[in-house]
């Protein structure tokens, strides 16, 4: 079964850091573009960063730039999304996810995503 899981929330003080992972099985990796999503309570599910299979393009939302990256370990099948600086308006559950395409699109859709992990929560205080 093609399968996504997190890893690495939790809680943490504003300024601080997380790393989270996102551990790919099921299907051969490195062919789709790769995303994290936030959602917070009451909002949106938001993408905060993709890559785009193939290339070395990223997409990191205009509200986090600067202080998250996203990584890919090809050789693990895993997804990396780095957080620094973080702020209480991080708090949210934090969802990888799979694209059906190589690209992502200009801004990840929701739309274009076919897996989905169960998420990993990150509280910022």
């Amino acid at each position: 079964d093609v399968q996504l899981v997190e890893s690495g929330g939790g809680s943490v003080q504003a300024g601080g850091s997380l790393r989270l992972s996102c551990a790919a099985s099921g299907y051969t990796y490195n062919r789709n573009c790769m995303a994290w999503f936030r959602q917070a309570p009451g909002k949106e599910r938001e993408a905060v960063a993709a890559h785009y299979t193939g290339t070395a393009t990223t997409y990191v939302a205009d509200s986090v730039k600067g202080r998250f990256a996203i990584s890919e370990d090809n050789a693990k099948n895993t997804l990396y999304l780095q957080m620094h600086s973080l702020k209480p308006d991080d708090s949210a559950m934090y969802y990888c996810a799979r694209g059906l395409y190589s690209s992502c699109g200009a801004t990840p859709s929701i739309s274009i995503f076919d897996v989905w992990g169960p998420g990993t929560q990150v509280t910022v205080s």
